[in-house]
């Protein structure tokens, strides 16, 4: 299936009140899995690459190329997502590569600082066809826009989107960040206000931190694409524990890695129902 555009699929996702998965890429088995979950669920989803990732493989061109090859060969309709850019240079190589889509995060700059920053991304990205997604407020677990305790103000947001241009808006509505349990309590009725206050899809960050009934109740309130990493990185991590301490000989990676990668692909498979049910 051609790769597919990530405003295409949030966009129909937003027009059906359904919810899109975004999952994080780490490294090729990661893309791998997500894909095979999609594919087990027959779900669109999008594969997210962040700046954090970019660093540990030094460099953006691997994963990416890797992450496109896999969505060009998917049986469902998959994106390929830049996460958490905070560098603009790294939002261009992004676009140069062919994503279609980057979430440009200026959200620890000043306020009008953010907006000036994120205008002059917009800018150079809506001239080459790609999606941005920016964020306001604070979501926990990195600072920035994800810091506990922290909320989007639905008038600010409304005068963000209306400033930058942007297409989506990742807002803090009471996730965070890394979170190994999922007893995150979300502000749902912030999120309904939220979502009445902008005409831009909402992001949800730090949605590993959050149960599966009040992901559905946060779609239900509002929210559009909802971006998972630490949950699944823990379901990895879990097989591949598993796995050695049944093997304790193993050294080929493939034989613990095989298992990492089933049990991501259950898991996306579990939320994608979850976000968009039948």
């Amino acid at each position: 299936m051609p790769l597919t555009p990530t405003d295409e699929i949030v966009r129909r996702a937003r027009a059906a009140g359904t919810g899109v998965g975004a999952f994080n890429v780490l490294q090729l088995e990661h893309a791998q899995a997500i894909v095979a979950g999609a594919e087990a669920a027959d779900r669109p989803v999008v594969l997210q690459i962040s700046e954090n990732t970019v660093r540990y493989h030094g460099a953006l061109e691997p994963v990416a190329l890797a992450s496109l090859a896999v969505a060009r060969a998917a049986k469902s309709p998959v994106a390929v997502h830049l996460d958490h850019a905070e560098n603009p240079d790294l939002v261009r190589e992004a676009v140069g590569l062919g994503l279609g889509s980057v979430m440009f995060d200026a959200s620890k700059l000043p306020y009008a600082e953010n907006v000036a920053a994120t205008r002059d991304v917009v800018e150079y990205c809506h001239e080459h066809g790609v999606w941005v997604e920016a964020e306001l407020g604070e979501v926990g677990g990195k600072g920035g826009a994800h810091t506990p305790g922290v909320r989007t103000d639905p008038a600010e947001a409304r005068a963000f989107v209306e400033a930058t241009g942007v297409d989506a808006l990742a807002v803090a509505v009471g996730s965070s960040h890394q979170m190994l349990t999922r007893d995150a309590v979300l502000d749902f009725d912030l999120i309904a206000r939220l979502r009445a206050a902008v005409d831009t899809p909402l992001v949800l960050h730090g949605s590993s931190g959050v149960s599966d009934d009040d992901l559905t109740t946060a779609v239900t309130a509002g929210m559009t694409k909802v971006n998972v990493s630490t949950h699944l990185n823990k379901a990895f991590t879990r097989a591949v524990r598993t796995h050695l301490a049944e093997h304790p000989e193993a050294v080929d990676p493939r034989h613990y890695l095989t298992p990492a990668r089933t049990a991501v692909a259950r898991e996306v498979a579990h939320l994608l129902t979850v976000l968009s049910p039948a």
